[in-house]
């Protein structure tokens, strides 16, 4: 079709990205894109790659609290309204009253919509306790469950008091329930840095050779994964290898990365694995400004470590959580040694009569990192990491990814493919350009 076909209407996208979505379709122009370049050499099997994530805002309307809240009620209400069981209690023309036919006065004083929010918490968990035999093959049972989790999210049941508003919604917590997959949050590392969306990781290649001047890149976007905003990094390195996997990829021998995606298992995962991990980790925390673990020397393989005054531990204890497994090993220096030390002073704590040292599983490679990273050759190395922040500014730039074009996570995962496989595409467009033009400067 040209693009000016009469025949065709926007909607028809609308029903393509259905399709796509419902037969499990999401990858499929990525995914041939990425095929198409291997089988003509562009991308190779195993290769150093570098990875980094970036935050997308969500097709949201910034809602306040109440006003989530009561638009929740609102569309509860109007899917109940045609429901004929149960029978409607005396209280709805009240509720359809101040959540179908009015709205909240913006302008209102603190102490009215207070008000507004204890009312709307009342009215919330009258609806629910009226409704909770409702059957799930329902009309209104969705937008019942909906409700339901904002209620959960917003108040409290207090014994003798009533329902009380939460202070602070947990994490995850419903901000618009017309995508309440769009979540709430922040990057600590940048001042003021907050949105209500998504989270996307990004991995690609990274060049053998450094670049000439004006020479297009080469790295090829590998994998592409949409998240939930409040996802970690220190978990997304073994989603991001799932996906080069299902690619067709095999798992890189080096991936270079910044703090975020380091820890001491990550560490030893890869090494377990025979790969490397080539990122920084983060500097031990320091309390009350005594030394930390990194001032010390620390061998969990000997169970020994050695403090700045060249003392060894008397004592070294593995400790294992119940719930979750995790392996820590506690170091204890004897009493008396500390005691007649004369660094103790920048070593023990208020009321501390001997020091002790509480370190992971994997420290010795978390202590050695960190030793290593403070060389002038890991600086240089890390250089390789700097292009993924190119990468994710082009496709913000020149992609729209950084802004949601569509509700929930998983169109928004659909954008984010198409936007890779579209970067990629050009990329190598610009790099036969460039080499066909150097190829006809040199003859």
């Amino acid at each position: 079709m040209d693009l000016d076909e009469r025949g065709f209407h926007p909607t028809v996208l609308v029903r393509f990205r259905e399709r796509l979505l419902s037969h499990e379709f999401a990858d499929i122009a990525f995914k041939t894109v990425l095929a198409q370049l291997r089988e003509a050499g562009y991308l190779a099997k195993k290769s150093p790659h570098r990875v980094d994530s970036t935050h997308i805002i969500g097709l949201i309307a910034d809602m306040s609290r109440l006003e989530c809240v009561m638009e929740t009620i609102r569309l509860a209400l109007e899917a109940l309204e045609s429901e004929e069981e149960p029978a409607k209690p005396e209280e709805w023309s009240g509720w359809w009253d101040r959540y179908v036919e009015s709205k909240p006065d913006y302008k209102a004083g603190k102490e009215a919509l207070r008000l507004k929010m204890s009312q709307a918490g009342a009215d919330a968990h009258a609806i629910l306790n009226w409704t909770k035999d409702m059957p799930q093959k329902a009309r209104g049972y969705e937008k019942l469950k909906m409700l339901e989790r904002v209620f959960d999210e917003n108040f409290e049941l207090i014994e003798g008091a009533g329902i009380e508003q939460r202070r602070a919604q947990p994490p995850g917590a419903v901000h618009n329930p017309h995508n309440p997959e769009a979540q709430w949050s922040s990057k600590n590392t940048i001042k003021n840095k907050d949105w209500i969306g998504h989270k996307v990781q990004v991995a690609e290649t990274v060049e053998d050779k450094p670049r000439e001047k004006g020479e297009p890149t080469a790295g090829i976007i590998t994998a592409i994964v949409a998240q939930e905003a409040i996802s970690s990094d220190k978990s997304a390195l073994p989603i991001i290898e799932k996906a080069l996997e299902g690619a067709g990829l095999e798992k890189p021998g080096v991936i270079y990365a910044d703090a975020g995606y380091s820890s001491g298992d990550e560490l030893a995962r890869a090494l377990s694995e025979g790969r490397e991990l080539k990122a920084p980790v983060q500097p031990a925390p320091v309390k009350d400004g005594k030394l930390s673990s990194d001032d010390f020397d620390v061998s969990i393989a000997s169970r020994c470590a050695t403090c700045q005054a060249g003392c060894q531990s008397t004592n070294c204890s593995r400790l294992e959580d119940g719930k979750t497994g995790k392996v820590t090993y506690r170091f204890e220096w004897n009493k008396d040694l500390c005691q007649s030390c004369d660094k103790k002073s920048g070593c023990l704590g208020k009321d501390q009569n001997h020091r002790t040292l509480l370190v992971g599983a994997n420290h010795d490679l978390v202590q050695r990192r960190r030793r290593e990273q403070k060389t002038e050759s890991f600086g240089r190395d890390m250089k390789h990491r700097n292009g993924i922040e190119g990468t994710i500014s082009e496709l913000c730039r020149g992609y729209g990814l950084r802004r949601a074009r569509y509700r929930g996570l998983a169109k928004t995962q659909l954008q984010a493919f198409m936007a890779a496989a579209a970067c990629n595409i050009k990329r190598v467009c610009r790099r036969q350009r460039w080499l066909r033009e150097t190829a006809s400067a040199v003859a």
